[in-house]
């Protein structure tokens, strides 16, 4: 599918517990990092276009906690926590991601999946290319991510990461 900047998003499906999310984005990777892991600028991408970010909470280092919260389009709030299991600077980040339902405990990991995701240069350094790979532990909770419309929201965050990265120029 086409994208702002003539990009495109592809989401395949490695494995059956696997969904691989790629995109280049129009900036180098350490401005692309640089608006993945700074706060603020979380803040403006992560809720793409659905709605406003409630708490964003990052410790980031290894073994560090993250929580982002939005309301999406002024009504429900969605949220997310998980903790930094490995950094390396410019290149890649791993880290679990549980999904808040009502009455869990924040600090729990039960349900976790596992998201590596990299930075690599393309395009002689001009640009970056973004790869999640999300291990969900099971076919069907890699069909249930899969099927919950993440992928447009997905699609509206690079398009922000991207604004956001060529910004810091």
């Amino acid at each position: 599918m086409a994208q702002a900047g003539g990009r495109t998003m592809d989401v395949t499906f490695p494995s059956d517990e696997e969904i691989l999310i790629t995109r280049t984005v129009d900036a180098p990777p350490h401005l692309v990092f640089k608006a993945w892991t700074t706060p603020e600028l979380v803040r403006r991408w992560w809720p793409g276009r659905r709605g406003e970010m409630a708490v964003v909470e990052m410790d980031f280092r290894v073994g560090g906690k993250w929580r982002y919260a939005m309301l999406a389009h002024g009504d429900a709030e969605v949220a997310f926590h998980g903790t930094y299991r490995e950094i390396v600077p410019d290149a890649r980040i791993v880290h679990t991601e549980v999904m808040e339902f009502p009455g869990a405990a924040q600090d729990s990991e039960e349900g976790a999946v596992v998201n590596t995701v990299t930075f690599e240069s393309a395009d002689g350094g001009a640009a970056t290319t973004v790869s999640i790979r999300t291990r969900a532990g099971s076919k069907e909770v890699r069909d249930m991510i899969a099927q919950s419309g993440m992928d447009g929201g997905v699609r509206e965050q690079f398009e922000i990461i991207g604004e956001i990265a060529a910004s810091l120029t």
